[in-house]
């Protein structure tokens, strides 16, 4: 039993590096955004792209001496020393550059978060176990699947692909919080209720870091507040009428107003 799962790390994580690698090499809009992720500020906003390629070249390097027979235990510490690697370097975005992107799979905005070092973790424990993987003995491919899952469910890369639609499902076909009241009288959760609902948040959902952080109203209307990186969002919810689409939304640059 033992023999197999060793042996399923292997494609599970070339699967990964192969995802990481090619997007590092050929995502476009990553490598636009390299100088904007933590990674920038490990080497330099010049340096990002480089070392951004030269990190995809190494991941698909790895991923290939996982694939090609015969697995030598070499390739899983080779693995698992690239996953210790990107949890130091989670570690460092989240300590140095707490609102930025780390940059690894995808060209999303989101900050460093606790999936994310899940998924440096279950990768690391994966090239662990690939160390010990016998070159003859096959996959046991529903545990390879499985954890295939799990890792796309930690991917923040994705989540506008089934994360935000299943809520966007999940809210549609939620009965409303509360009857309509007096402005005064308007839960908070029901005007949260109306937001997730709305256009607008849909639109900006990606982009925010944080919960409610302030709300107030002000001439029939609730103001609410997120963080959204650098920037942040204020939502203008109305207190009468159940129509998302009356849901506005600005984003607003901090720097902007210091200066």
């Amino acid at each position: 039993m033992m023999n197999g799962i060793a042996a399923s790390q292997p494609y599970v994580i070339a699967l990964f590096l192969l995802w990481a690698g090619l997007m590092k090499l050929f995502g476009r809009r990553m490598r636009a955004q390299a100088g904007r992720s933590a990674l920038a500020g490990l080497v330099g906003a010049a340096r990002a792209v480089p070392a951004l390629r030269l990190v995809g070249l190494a991941e698909l390097a790895v991923a290939a001496a996982l694939l090609v027979p015969p697995l030598h235990p070499l390739d899983g510490a080779a693995a698992a020393l690239l996953a210790a690697g990107f949890l130091g370097y989670l570690g460092y975005a989240r300590v140095a550059a707490p609102a930025a992107s780390c940059g690894c799979l995808g060209d999303h905005a989101k900050p460093v978060d606790v999936r994310s070092f899940a998924r440096a973790g279950l990768l690391l424990a994966a090239g662990l176990l690939a160390t010990t993987a016998p070159a003859a003995q096959p996959p046991l491919v529903p545990l390879a699947v499985l954890e295939v899952v799990v890792l796309l469910a930690l991917s923040s890369e994705l989540d506008r692909h089934w994360l935000v639609p299943l809520r966007r499902l999940r809210v549609r076909l939620r009965p409303p919080l509360a009857a309509p009241a007096p402005s005064g009288d308007v839960p908070l959760e029901t005007s949260l209720h109306l937001l997730r609902r709305s256009p607008a948040y849909c639109s900006a959902s990606a982009r925010l870091t944080s919960d409610v952080r302030e709300t107030w109203d002000e001439d029939g209307t609730r103001f609410v507040v997120y963080g959204a990186g650098p920037s942040t969002a204020v939502f203008a919810v109305p207190l009468s009428g159940d129509d998302p689409r009356a849901v506005r939304v600005a984003l607003v640059d901090e720097a902007a107003l210091a200066q």
